[in-house]
Formats: C-alpha cells, sequence, structure tokens
C-alpha cells in the first residue's frame, strides 16, 4: 500500500508525507518545527516516524523548517546538490546529495527526482513508487516539458500545481516585477498550464488528482476547478482540493497483487 498526505499546500508553507511499507518521507517542510509536529500529530505522526526528508529545492515555503527538523530528531535529507550550494539549508546531520535524474531507493520507497523549469539552484520534483503503485509530486515549475511529461506519464495519483489564475495575478497587488517571475517559464503553473499538463500526462490512470499549491492571493478553487473541468469535467470524484492551513487527509493507492515496488 502506498498513501500520501498533506501538512500544507502553498505560499506560506509546503510539506507532503508519502508512506510505503516500513518507509515514510516528507517532502519538504517550509513550517517552523512546531508546527511540523502539530500537523504531523493530526496525521497521527510524529517526527520520530520520519525515515528521511526530500526537497525539491531552497525556496523558505520548501525548506525553511527542513534543517532544524533533521537536527533534532537527526533525520537524513536527501536534495540536488545545487540546492544544497543554495546555502539555505546547512546544519543538517546527515546530507545525502544525488544528481536530479538519479534514482533513489530509500527503505521500501523507490524515489525518481525529476528537473522541472523553476527559479532555483537545481529543482527537482518527485515520482515514488512502492507495491507497483506511483505517486508524482509535481509543483513549483513554470512551463510545460516533454521531459517533464515523460517522467509523470501513467502515475495512479498526482500531486499537481495549479498556483495562479493569470487575470487574478495581472490585476492583483503584486509588484510588477514578482508578477512577471510568477508568470514566467521558471514560476509557477497557473491554472490553464496545469490543466494542458494534466491532458498530455493522460488521467486515465488516475485514482486521486491533488490541486495544490493554490495562490491565496492570485486564485481560487473556483477557477481552479473552471481550468480542471476542461480535462476531467465536472464534480470527478477523484479530485482533491489542497488547503494552507489544513493541507489533504490520507490518500491511498492499494497494493498492486503479485508486483514489486520498482518504478514502472
Amino acid at each position: 500500500m502506498l498513501r500520501f498526505a498533506s501538512l500544507g499546500s502553498g505560499s506560506k508553507g509546503n510539506a507532503t508525507v508519502v508512506a510505503g511499507g516500513a518507509t515514510t518521507v516528507l517532502i519538504d517542510c517550509g513550517f517552523s518545527v512546531r508546527e511540523t509536529r502539530r500537523r504531523l500529530a493530526l496525521l497521527g505522526l510524529a517526527p520520530e516516524d520520519l525515515t528521511a526528508i526530500l526537497v525539491t529545492h531552497e525556496h523558505s515555503d520548501h525548506s525553511a523548517g527542513v534543517s532544524r527538523l533533521a537536527r533534532q530528531w537527526n533525520i537524513p535529507v536527501y536534495l540536488t546538490h545545487g540546492t544544497l550550494r543554495s546555502g539555505r539549508l546547512e546544519g543538517c546531520p546527515q546530507v545525502n546529495c544525488f544528481n536530479s535524474e538519479e534514482r533513489l531507493q530509500i527503505g521500501d520507497l523507490s524515489i525518481e527526482p525529476v528537473a522541472v523549469p523553476h527559479d532555483a539552484r537545481e529543482p527537482c520534483q518527485y515520482r515514488l513508487a512502492h507495491a507497483g503503485r506511483s505517486l508524482g509530486v509535481l509543483t513549483d515549475l513554470g512551463s510545460i516539458t516533454s521531459h517533464v511529461v515523460e517522467r509523470f506519464r501513467g502515475c495512479d495519483a498526482l500531486v499537481l500545481e495549479f498556483n495562479h489564475d493569470l487575470d487574478m495575478l495581472w490585476a492583483g497587488s503584486y509588484p510588477s516585477s514578482l508578477k512577471q517571475r510568477v508568470a514566467s517559464d521558471w514560476g509557477h503553473l497557473n491554472n490553464h498550464q496545469a490543466a494542458e499538463l494534466l491532458r498530455q500526462l493522460g488521467t486515465e490512470t488516475l485514482q486521486h488528482l491533488v490541486v495544490a499549491h493554490i495562490s491565496e492571493q492570485n486564485n481560487c478553487p473556483q477557477r481552479a476547478a473552471a481550468a480542471l473541468e476542461t480535462v476531467m469535467g465536472a464534480g470527478d470524484q477523484r479530485v482533491v482540493f489542497a488547503a494552507q492551513n489544513a493541507g489533504f487527509d490520507w490518500l491511498t493507492l492499494a497494493a498492486v497483487a503479485g508486483q514489486g515496488e520498482a518504478l514502472q
């Protein structure tokens, strides 16, 4: 069985928990140690339960709590060489660097980092697999690439960024430079880009789709849902919306009988 949940998703902090077999990993930690412990407890977990922390990139909404959490509970941290060189994740007791296309095996989870276009030193997202099922965690990218489509096609579940609505972004209060950064090919996916990426990936194999990293200032669930409906239709029961304050509760992928844990 492969299961996953979120502690929170958005510009104020991100963290996703993925569990398979005897292994539980935290992808990113953009919250304080105290807040991380509180949110883990809501999922029935404690920091002692974490096998490792995987970091996507150094931006503070994904990395602010990583070093302190790792130090306090001696949790191994996995990240790209570029993310480590950013200097924002110093002091981790067990650092494991990898190239952005190097496959990893952490306990019972097979993990494939995937390079993405984002304005960080060496950002990546992750595809994780266990017992014949795979989960894609795909946020913080500014544009669709053939490489991303190839690596994330065929997932059984997907956490996908629907960051902003372009009209809301341009009409909003952000400074012009920040608007340009968010909307650039190295920023974040807008609703229509996310829907197009989903169309290219295909939805036939999906058991769960999580709409994630929704901007509180430049988007709303209703606008994200309207774009999503062009691909999946209205009211699809497979869709869950991640919230900044509460993330989303455990979602489960049952094991495939007779299949191993390697990435498909």
